[in-house]
């Protein structure tokens, strides 16, 4: 196992033993806490990818699979990083706009989008296509930029 994958599996424990310590009664910051890890290793993993995609880096196939599997996986968790409770009213060390819960239907759709979009860039990242690998990255990566538009204080 590399250091980038040893890195990543330990973040991913790290969040699961937070989830699983605080999920009955999140404090605000736990959950705060948990957020800002999920999209730590979204961004870690979302980082080569895009570099590949603008030619910063040698296109690597099997890189773009591992680095789009822990992007998807990390979609999924994403959700369980904004309990009620755990917005700017509470916590002042956030990005995240109070909208969030007060438009929660609209966020849940956009994170919808975001975790559709992140799964087809795992499938067409198993096919090797450079040229599809980055239409899907640049739809999945248009899934952010609309939620943090909406949703996330600049």
């Amino acid at each position: 196992m590399n250091k980038v994958s040893q890195i990543l599996v330990g973040g991913a424990l790290g969040l699961s033993i937070l989830t699983a310590a605080s999920a009955a009664d999140p404090k605000p910051q736990d959950t705060v806490d948990y957020r800002k890890s999920v999209y730590t290793i979204i961004g870690w993993n979302f980082a080569p990818i895009g570099a590949m995609m603008k030619g910063e880096v040698p296109f690597d196939a099997a890189a773009v699979v591992r680095h789009a599997q822990y992007v998807e996986m990390m979609s999924k968790a994403a959700p369980e990083g904004f309990t009620k409770g755990s917005g700017p009213d509470a916590v002042k060390d956030t990005e995240a706009k109070p909208e969030i819960w007060t438009n929660w239907d609209k966020f849940e759709a956009k994170m919808n989008d975001f975790q559709q979009e992140a799964a087809k860039l795992t499938e067409v990242a198993k096919g090797g296509n450079e040229g599809a690998i980055k239409a899907q990255f640049g739809k999945t990566a248009e899934t952010c930029k609309a939620c943090h538009k909406a949703f996330r204080k600049d």
